[in-house]
């Protein structure tokens, strides 16, 4: 999720759900070391529980970032195993690391080695043409004789050449199957599932086979699918928020971001699908994408995007 999932879009999911783990985008080992790591890790408590998500393939690089984000308050150290983009690959990390399990392992043991938070792994079920099961096996039973205890499955295959980063979230086919048999191979270790998961009534469905479900895309476009998981999956008894509650509250986040030099458009980019699914959606979309409006820093754009979900002749979508 890189450029997607920064801290203006986790402070919004976390306005609709208040005990949804929320992660970063992935950010690079060398934009740590070497670049802002103000602007990379900072983020307000509020947003708490945070996993940081890393991209990197040397341990030691590895070790030092992980080391960085346990300071800056982080409850978990992600290792990103399944980016298929072509910039990533450049790298030697991402997707491709999963082709050198052994050197997952020392990476996870280095981190593990300077933190006291949880280190994890995020991965993808195989490679190309690589279609065997016991490939993901093997690479998850190698990660975890390094002590790695948690597995984010997102359960299809990474092709690395030849496909788009999009592509690649749309064309190799799913397979959960395979990611509810590391489950029952690795009862001791927590399986995370990710990939093409919706609604909440598919959580359900995926809970009966793995400890968790990761939402994607689904919850960045349509970040209202958030407003149930509380009550359903945390049992709490508070009601969530309405759609105009959770606008309030980002109104006055707006404010107090433009006050420190945000550029408003960095925040509401993230809500264009507050109201997905409503009459007038399009029209709040329309208005919160005008770059004119946005460089002028009035917070009155909610009230023009407000005025189109009062228009029901309008199609939902």
């Amino acid at each position: 999720m890189m450029d997607w999932t920064d801290r203006h879009c986790r402070s919004l999911h976390r306005m609709i759900s208040r005990h949804t783990w929320l992660y970063t985008e992935m950010v690079t080992t060398g934009a740590l070391l070497h670049g802002d790591v103000p602007r990379h890790l900072g983020f307000t408590p509020e947003e708490a529980p945070v996993a940081l998500q890393l991209g990197g393939s040397e341990p030691d690089d590895l070790a030092r970032s992980a080391r960085l984000g346990e300071q800056w308050g982080y409850d978990e150290i992600n290792l990103n195993c399944g980016c298929p983009s072509e910039r990533v690959q450049r790298g030697a990390f991402g997707a491709c690391l999963m082709n050198e399990p052994q050197l997952v392992a020392d990476c996870v043991k280095a981190m593990r080695d300077v933190v006291s938070v949880p280190v994890t792994v995020k991965h993808r079920i195989g490679v190309d043409a690589v279609e065997e099961y016991g490939f993901v096996r093997d690479f998850v039973g190698t990660i975890a004789d390094a002590g790695c205890n948690v597995f984010i499955v997102h359960a299809r295959n990474a092709i690395l050449k030849g496909l788009s980063p999009k592509e690649n979230r749309e064309i190799p086919p799913l397979k959960y199957e395979y990611a509810y048999q590391l489950k029952r191979d690795f009862p001791a270790l927590e399986i995370i599932i990710n990939g093409g998961i919706k609604t909440l009534d598919e959580v359900d469905a995926h809970l009966r086979h793995v400890d968790g479900v990761m939402l994607g895309r689904e919850a960045y476009h349509n970040p209202y699918v958030l407003a149930d998981v509380d009550a359903r999956f945390y049992g709490s008894t508070q009601a969530p928020l309405t759609r105009e509650q959770v606008e309030a509250k980002l109104i006055e986040y707006c404010g107090a971001e433009m006050a420190r030099g945000t550029y408003l458009g960095a925040i509401t980019r993230h809500a264009l699908g507050l109201y997905r699914g409503e009459a007038g959606a399009r029209g709040w979309r329309r208005v919160l994408s005008d770059s004119k409006r946005l460089a002028a820093r009035d917070l009155t754009i909610f009230d023009e995007a407000r005025q189109h979900l009062r228009e029901p002749s309008e199609i939902l979508e």
